[in-house]
């Protein structure tokens, strides 16, 4: 996955770490001596289980850290439902986290921007809000129409 989303993302050297983001009740079995109120904001790093290294590798650093974000039970937002849902289809409670820009560009800040970075790059689905947009393939090369659904 790391190699996937530097390749048609971020078109960044290999050796940048990404970051997780995970669900704060089973981030203990992942990662060793959370400190919350530092993995809340993403502030430090912390040694990932050997599990973590065969369940996420993406999100684990040469060293054998991550600096990872928790998501407690009392958020609110979508983010926490987000985990929730690829928790329960997948049996991992950890999405890969990074900001929202191709290189050399400031992180995304509006609907606009992330339209304009979403055709640029190589991703096949952005959420805005409540629209979902895809980009459809034919057999020709390229991006023939593109679905928005509310």
């Amino acid at each position: 996955m790391k190699e996937r989303v530097n390749a048609k993302i971020k078109f960044r050297e290999e050796f940048r770490p990404f970051a997780p983001v995970v669900l704060a009740q089973e981030a203990p079995r992942y990662f060793r001596n959370i400190n919350i109120n530092v993995a809340k904001f993403m502030l430090g790093t912390f040694a990932a289980t050997d599990l973590a290294k065969k369940k996420a590798p993406a999100v684990v650093h040469i060293d054998g850290t991550s600096r990872i974000q928790i998501v407690e039970k009392n958020y609110q937002g979508r983010l926490r439902k987000l985990l929730q849902a690829f928790y329960k289809i997948t049996g991992v409670p950890i999405l890969l986290n990074t900001s929202f820009n191709l290189k050399g560009e400031p992180i995304v800040n509006t609907a606009a921007d992330a339209r304009r970075t979403f055709y640029r790059s190589g991703l096949d689905v952005l959420v805005v809000g409540n629209h979902i947009i895809e980009k459809k393939y034919g057999a020709l090369p390229g991006i023939h129409e593109s679905a928005i659904y509310s």
